[in-house]
C-alpha cells in the first residue's frame, strides 16, 4: 500500500507574521502579567539561568564564585550576572526572535529541568516599564570571545553590534533598562530592592543590591531557606520554621509540618493556621521553584479540604505556566498534590496519637476541615471521629463523650429540624444530634464503624411523638371540639393538631415539620394547580397521601389548658393559628408569605378581642 504524495503547494510567495511589538507588550502587561513589577523577576530569572548554565560548563567552580548584582538609582535599573553569556550568532538568535528561547538551545535542551525560564520571552516583560532595553554580553563558551551589545526597541526594531574584551572583561550579561516616566513606582531604588527581596529571598546564588549612593552593595538573599539549615535541638528547629512562617504568613502558626518530596526536589513548611476560616475559603501558598518565587497565591498545591494551613515551599520540578506566576496543571503536580495531602494526614495522626492538648485546639479552630477529610478517608475517621465536636441534645460535645450515654443517637436532617425538637427530645431523654451542618449527618451514621454498641437512625416525627406522654382519654374528649376547629384552620398549612404532655411545660407547641415534606406539600400543590380533570383528582388524592405537618400541643402548659377550653369558634380558630405561628418561629426555620400574615391577623384578632372584652 502506497501512501499518496503530499499535494504541491499552490503557487506564491511565502510570507513572515509581521508582530506589532507594541501591540504584544499590550497584550503581555493586560493578559499574561499580573503587575508590571515582574519585569524585575524575568531579569533576575534569566541571570539564575544563565548562572546554571555557566555551572554546567565550569562543575568545579564554588557556589558563590558566581553571582548576580542588581543597581538602580532612579535614572536606570541595572541587572548583572557571571552566568555563561552570549555570542553574536546567540544574539541575533535567540533576542531577537519572539518566543524563542536560550534554554531550548540544542545541548542545553537536554539540560531544560536545570532552568526555571523555558518560553523565551521574559526579556519581552521589560517593555512594560522601559522603551529600550540595553544587553551587555560575553560567552563563556568561546575563547576570547568578543562583547556583544544588543539594544532592543519597544518599536519592535533593534541593533547589534561587537565591542572589544575591555567593555566587559569577564564573562556574563549586563542588561540596563532606562526606565519610563510612567514607570517610577516599579523603577525606584528602594521598590527595586523590596521586589528582589521578594522574588529573590531563596535563590542559591549570591545577589546584592546598589542604589547609587556610593555605599558597599547589600545581600538581598542573606540567609537560605530556613528548612535547609542546621539546628542545635529539635526544639530550635521548630521555633525557627515558625517564626519564619510568621514573618511570610503574619500570623503565630498553631504548628508547622515540615514537607519534603525528595523525587520533585521540594522542601517547605506548612503552617497550621490558629483561627478557623469559612469553608471553602482556599488560601494561596508561597510556592518557589529553585529558589525563584513564582506565586504566592497558588491554591493548586494543596488539595481543596486542606483550607487549615497555608504552604512556602520551594521546588526543583515543578513546572510554571508561560506567565511562570502560577503552576502547569499535568501529573507532575498531581502527584505533588497528593504526596502533601498525606504528609497532612500524618501530621494529623501523629498529633491524634502524641499530643491531645494541640490536637484539642487543632480541632477547636479546624473541625470542618477534619470532617471534610474524615468524610472521605477511612484512617482519619477511625481516628478523629470520636473526638470531633457536634450540637447535640447535651450541648456541644464529642461523639465519644455522647455515644457514652446514649446507646441510640438520633441525627436530624436539618438544622432548624434539630432546633424545633432539641429542647423536648433532652427532655424526653432522647440523644439527638444536629445533622444539618456540612458533613455532620454522614459522619455520625458512620459512627457504629468505630463504636458497634452505638444505633445510629434518622430522626423522623413519629419517633419523637411516640415519646411524649398522650393524655388521658376524658381530656381528650374534653378537648376534641377545639382540635377540630384547629385542624380546620390549619389545614390550608396541610398541619394536624394533636394534644400531648411533655417537657418543658413552659413551650405551649411543638410544631414538626421537615423540610421534605414542606418541599413535597408545595409539589404536589403546584403540580394540582397546573392539571385539571382526571390528573388533577389523582395529584389532589396523591397530595393527601404527602407527609403532613404537626401541631402538637402541651397539655402540661397552662395557655395550652386555658385555650382548649374556648367554646367561641373564632376566638378558637384565632388561638389555634396563634399558636401555630409561636412555635413556627421557635423553630426558626424560614417563614412562609402565609405563615407571617397569619402570625400578624391572629395577633391583630386576639388583641381585638383583649380589648372588646375590657370595654
Amino acid at each position: 500500500m502506497t501512501l499518496p504524495d503530499t499535494p504541491p503547494r499552490p503557487a506564491g510567495t511565502d510570507r513572515t507574521f509581521q508582530v506589532d511589538l507594541r501591540g504584544l507588550v499590550d497584550l503581555l502587561s493586560h493578559h499574561l502579567y499580573s503587575s508590571p513589577r515582574v519585569y524585575l523577576r524575568e531579569l533576575m530569572q534569566n541571570a539564575v539561568d544563565a548562572l546554571t548554565a555557566r555551572h554546567g560548563l565550569e562543575p568545579g567552580a564554588s557556589a558563590g564564585a558566581f553571582g548576580i548584582r542588581l543597581y538602580a538609582d532612579g535614572s536606570v535599573v541595572r541587572v548583572e550576572d557571571d552566568g555563561v553569556g552570549l555570542t553574536e550568532a546567540d544574539v541575533h538568535t535567540f533576542l531577537a526572535t519572539i518566543g524563542r528561547s536560550s534554554k531550548r538551545a540544542e545541548k542545553i535542551a537536554e539540560q531544560r529541568a536545570d532552568f526555571i525560564g523555558q518560553f523565551g520571552i521574559g526579556l519581552l516583560s521589560c517593555f512594560l516599564v522601559a522603551d529600550e532595553i540595553h544587553v551587555l554580553s560575553r560567552s563563556a563558551r568561546t575563547p576570547d570571545a568578543p562583547v556583544v551589545e544588543w539594544r532592543g526597541r519597544g518599536d519592535g526594531s533593534y541593533s547589534v553590534r561587537t565591542l572589544p574584551a575591555s567593555a566587559r572583561p569577564r564573562p556574563g550579561t549586563t542588561v540596563t533598562l532606562t526606565p519610563r516616566a510612567d514607570a517610577g513606582e516599579w523603577t525606584r531604588p528602594a521598590q527595586v530592592h523590596a521586589l528582589a527581596r521578594h522574588f529573590g529571598s531563596l535563590l542559591r546564588h549570591p545577589v546584592t543590591f546598589d542604589d547609587g549612593t556610593g555605599g558597599p552593595g547589600a545581600p538581598v538573599n542573606t540567609e537560605p531557606a530556613p528548612w535547609t539549615r542546621t539546628y542545635p535541638t529539635p526544639g530550635a528547629r521548630s521555633r525557627a520554621l515558625a517564626a519564619y512562617g510568621e514573618e511570610v504568613f503574619g500570623f503565630t502558626p498553631l504548628d508547622t509540618i515540615e514537607l519534603d518530596l525528595p523525587a520533585v526536589g521540594l522542601k517547605g513548611i506548612a503552617c497550621v493556621l490558629s483561627e478557623a476560616v469559612p469553608a471553602g475559603r482556599r488560601h494561596g501558598h508561597r510556592v518557589h521553584v529553585k529558589g525563584m518565587l513564582l506565586s504566592e497565591q497558588a491554591e493548586e498545591i494543596l488539595p481543596e479540604w486542606a483550607f487549615f494551613v497555608r504552604c512556602v515551599v520551594d521546588a526543583e520540578s515543578l513546572r510554571p505556566t508561560a506567565s511562570r506566576e502560577s503552576l502547569y496543571e499535568d501529573d507532575t503536580l498531581a502527584a505533588v498534590r497528593d504526596a502533601l495531602a498525606e504528609r497532612l494526614r500524618a501530621w494529623i495522626a501523629r498529633t491524634a496519637a502524641s499530643d491531645p492538648d494541640l490536637l484539642g485546639r487543632f480541632l477547636q479552630a479546624h473541625h470542618l476541615a477534619v470532617k471534610s477529610l474524615a468524610v472521605h478517608d477511612d484512617e482519619i475517621l477511625r481516628m478523629l471521629l470520636p473526638w470531633l465536636p457536634f450540637e447535640t441534645t447535651d450541648g456541644h460535645a464529642t461523639l465519644d463523650e455522647f455515644a457514652r450515654t446514649h446507646r441510640t443517637v438520633l441525627v436530624t436532617s436539618s438544622v432548624e429540624e434539630f432546633r424545633q425538637v432539641a429542647a423536648i427530645a433532652s427532655a424526653a431523654g432522647l440523644g439527638v444530634v444536629n445533622g444539618g451542618y456540612t458533613y455532620d449527618r454522614e459522619l455520625v451514621h458512620r459512627l457504629p464503624e468505630i463504636r458497634p454498641e452505638v444505633s445510629v437512625a434518622d430522626l423522623d416525627p413519629a419517633t419523637l411523638t411516640a415519646h411524649l406522654d398522650p393524655v388521658d382519654r376524658e381530656t381528650e374528649l374534653a378537648a376534641a371540639a377545639y382540635l377540630a376547629l384547629a385542624r380546620d384552620a390549619l389545614a390550608v398549612f396541610d398541619c394536624d393538631v394533636a394534644l400531648r404532655t411533655f417537657q418543658p411545660a413552659s413551650a405551649p407547641a411543638l410544631l414538626l415539620d421537615s423540610r421534605e415534606a414542606r418541599h413535597e406539600r408545595t409539589r404536589s400543590q403546584l403540580a394540582r394547580e397546573q392539571q385539571g380533570g382526571l390528573w388533577g383528582d389523582i395529584l389532589g388524592h396523591l397530595r393527601q397521601e404527602a407527609p403532613r405537618a404537626q401541631l402538637i400541643l402541651n397539655q402540661l402548659n397552662p395557655l395550652v389548658r386555658t385555650a382548649v377550653t374556648i367554646d367561641e369558634p373564632e376566638l378558637a380558630r384565632t388561638s389555634a393559628e396563634a399558636l401555630y405561628g409561636q412555635a413556627a418561629m421557635l423553630s426558626r426555620r424560614p417563614l412562609r408569605p402565609a405563615e407571617s400574615s397569619l402570625i400578624n391577623r391572629s395577633f391583630l384578632d386576639l388583641l381585638a378581642h383583649a380589648l372588646r372584652k375590657d370595654s
